[in-house]
């Protein structure tokens, strides 16, 4: 690959990773405190390595993946976005998410699973069972749909740390570690809007103790 295409893959990533990692709450200024990720401007100088077959595997689920969140959310809006602007935010902030690794499938010639699929149709059959479950749970009032929200980010944070863990590539780690942050941001913003509702959520797959430390910090600023 040319260094023209590398810094242009660069800024096109940069670009796509100004995660908006918005709030929504009823306070108004939890939006603000929403606050740009960014990934580090020195990306046009990583290189492209050799890819595992985990790390091949990673970045074709997490393309799905970040599109389940993308997808439930413009769901979850359409129903209850003139209740709350939550949804609409995170919605915009997940196109980036995966924008972002699908530039790395094309940095690495790999095809992408979500290409031609519309909102709700996904490849792998397991999170197109878990989009059809979360879709339906959050359909039957607006706190179900806040608490669909809280698992997704919850979910996305166990998930990214276990590809974490399986990958070495300096690209892919710089882009996960960038979308973890996001979904810190995320889970915060949606629990503050669930607690805002009179609504509660006990964690499903973080210990309550990794829970709580989360949506009791600040909002993170890349």
């Amino acid at each position: 690959m040319s260094h023209l295409t590398i810094t242009r893959f660069s800024a096109i990533l940069l670009a796509s990773l100004a995660l908006v990692a918005c709030g929504g709450g009823t306070d108004d200024d939890l939006d603000k405190r929403g606050t740009p990720t960014s990934v580090n401007a020195t990306l046009a100088t990583l290189p492209i390595e050799a890819l595992s077959q985990a790390e091949i595997d990673s970045l074709l689920y997490m393309r799905e993946e970040e599109k389940l969140a993308g997808d439930v959310y413009t769901r979850m809006d359409a129903l209850w976005g003139r209740s709350v602007p939550v949804f609409s935010n995170i919605t915009a902030s997940e196109a980036t998410h995966t924008e972002a690794v699908r530039q790395l499938l094309q940095r690495y010639s790999l095809p992408d699973p979500a290409a031609g699929n519309t909102v709700g149709v996904f490849q792998n059959p397991d999170l197109q069972a878990l989009y059809n479950q979360l879709v339906a749970d959050g359909s039957v009032s607006l706190i179900d749909a806040l608490k669909v929200g809280v698992h997704i980010e919850e979910l996305d944070m166990v998930d990214i740390n276990t590809h974490l863990a399986r990958v070495d590539n300096q690209d892919i780690r710089r882009v996960y570690e960038s979308l973890l942050q996001g979904s810190r941001n995320h889970l915060r913003a949606y629990y503050q809007t669930l607690l805002n509702q009179g609504g509660s959520y006990t964690p499903q797959y973080l210990s309550q103790a990794e829970f709580d430390a989360i949506v009791n910090s600040a909002m993170e600023r890349g």
